[in-house]
């Protein structure tokens, strides 16, 4: 499981680890099949709804102390687009494109969907 959040911890369980760090989002993958994650779902689990047990998000994160991304969607569709560029950039990619890779919708078919949700957001 992962999380993204915007700050975190000094220090996070042993079944929590930062895979990627950026200026302003954590990403944290969780070891969901951790004994210790599972003791503390057990700890934290509520019922959310009549008849339905589960943990809320903001009980999980509280308790780890992270600070839950929620991103507006112009700033996502800025990410998205960063992603998109390292992707057409990555030698694996453009090896797999050497390789004859040729799907119905490509790399770049994405940036002009994502430039004109874009532009789209930046009218309204």
């Amino acid at each position: 499981m992962k999380l993204y959040a915007k700050t975190i911890a000094q220090t996070l369980p042993d079944w929590a680890t930062v895979v990627t760090k950026s200026a302003d989002l954590f990403e944290i993958e969780i070891n969901d099949e951790h004994p210790n994650f599972q003791s503390l779902l057990e700890e934290l689990e509520t019922e959310i709804e009549p008849g339905i047990m589960g943990v809320k998000a903001e009980d999980l994160c509280s308790r780890l102390g992270i600070e839950m991304s929620n991103p507006n969607l112009h700033q996502l569709v800025e990410q998205a687009q960063t992603l998109i560029i390292q992707i057409a950039e990555h030698r694996e990619y453009k090896q797999l494109l050497n390789e004859g890779y040729q799907p119905d919708l490509n790399v770049a078919d994405a940036q002009t969907a994502l430039t004109y949700l874009q532009w789209e957001l930046e009218r309204n």
